[in-house]
């Protein structure tokens, strides 16, 4: 039976913190499905289409058993339509801790079959979130190294505009 995990975010934009839980996942499940959580109460540096273009280049290389896709309901509801049987979360350091383990609770509440897996975020990524990258780029930081090079690009231009 093949062990399919979802791995939920915004991705907004999709970094190399990002990237290193879906290798890691890999050794872990057979499928890992990289889903786009449309949450209409964020405000989106990109849009869903240009971060799942930015994913599909982003992950082109890593193997065919990684699918990118968005959903817009309820996680588990989506992890039991995929027949997943996990959640994929990374946690960078314990100030994820609490929002996560809510999270993991709550889904746990609403469906007791969709487990949810957690993976420590690399030491070398263990500082870097969406967030932080996007206001780096609007200074003038160099990010080229953290994110891939599409995004690096993307990120970019659309400041350039």
């Amino acid at each position: 039976m093949e062990r399919t995990a979802i791995y939920p975010g915004s991705f907004d934009p999709v970094t190399n913190g990002h990237l290193d839980i879906i290798k890691r996942g890999l050794k872990l499940f057979d499928k890992i499905i990289v889903t786009i959580l449309c949450n209409p109460s964020k405000t989106s540096f990109f849009t869903v289409e240009e971060r799942i273009e930015m994913l599909k280049v982003s992950v082109k290389g890593f193997s065919k058993n990684v699918e990118v896709d968005s959903y817009g309901g309820l996680l588990v509801d989506y992890a039991a339509q995929r027949g997943a049987a996990a959640i994929l979360r990374g946690m960078r350091a314990v100030s994820d801790f609490e929002f996560e383990f809510q999270m993991a609770l709550m889904n746990r509440k609403l469906n007791r079959e969709v487990q949810t897996v957690f993976l420590m975020t690399g030491l070398r990524w263990i500082f870097t979130s969406s967030s932080i990258i996007k206001e780096a780029v609007r200074f003038g930081g160099d990010i080229s190294d953290m994110v891939p090079p599409i995004v690096n690009r993307k990120i970019k231009e659309k400041l350039n505009k």
